[in-house]
Formats: structure tokens, C-alpha cells, sequence
């Protein structure tokens, strides 16, 4: 199996992902998109992630402050910025070579995800030219 770490703006566009055996915890899969993300986006002031991204581990390898959203019923409620990086998943689940792992290497995947992500953000921009 394999886990996707995505890192997404205020409107779910993508900004850096990472692909990684399943075999890797999601702390130690974060200081991997953590990597060079203040040279590449030095306007990023808050990091949010759910509670698989909290701990000692992650806090020295995130670049800035990070804020953990974390599940505070048992019924289904929206949690606030995190529905943003679900939205985002969502999106690359439309594309048909994304619903599957179909790929054998990891590098392979991570391109179709940068694929999917720029057929998306090329359609949203065509539907709002700029004048």
C-alpha cells in the first residue's frame, strides 16, 4: 500500500505532495513535505493537520507553527480546515487513474497526482480568465 501527503492552499490547490509506502507513520511522513516548503512558499504562516500529524516528531520538522485539527464527537461533523484537504482528495479521486493504485513505483504515482492537480488547476483558471 501506499499514503499520499498532500499540502494544499486556503483554496485546496495543491502546493507540495509526497508518496510513500504505507509502512511510514504519518509523523514522519510530514518532515517529507516539510521539506524546502519555506524557500518554495515563504508566505505560509500556519500549517493545519488532523491528529496523525501531532507530536514531538512533527513539531521539529514543520517550519511553522503547526495548528491540530483533532475529532471532538463521535458523529459525523465538518471539521474546520481539514474538509479543505478532503475537498482536495476528492477532486484527484475524480480522475480514473487516481481512484486505484495502479502504479508499482511511488514516483509514478506522485506524477499522476501533479497531473491531475495541474489538469485541475488549468480548468479552474480557463473558467475565470484574468482581463
Amino acid at each position: 500500500g501506499r499514503k499520499r501527503h498532500i499540502l494544499v492552499d486556503t483554496l485546496g490547490m495543491l502546493l507540495k505532495a509526497e508518496v510513500h509506502s504505507a509502512g511510514i507513520q504519518d509523523r514522519d511522513g510530514a518532515a517529507l513535505v516539510f521539506d524546502r516548503l519555506v524557500n518554495r512558499f515563504p508566505f505560509i504562516e500556519k500549517i493545519c493537520g488532523d491528529g496523525g500529524y501531532q507530536g514531538p516528531t512533527v513539531e521539529e520538522a514543520s517550519p511553522r507553527s503547526m495548528e491540530i485539527v483533532k475529532r471532538n464527537q463521535a458523529g459525523f461533523q465538518v471539521l474546520p480546515k481539514r474538509w479543505i484537504v478532503e475537498r482536495t482528495l476528492a477532486w484527484l479521486g475524480i480522475n480514473r487513474r487516481m481512484a486505484k493504485d495502479f502504479e508499482r513505483f511511488s514516483g509514478t504515482s506522485l506524477a499522476f497526482i501533479q497531473t491531475a492537480m495541474i489538469k485541475l488547476m488549468t480548468r479552474r483558471l480557463a473558467r475565470y480568465p484574468l482581463s
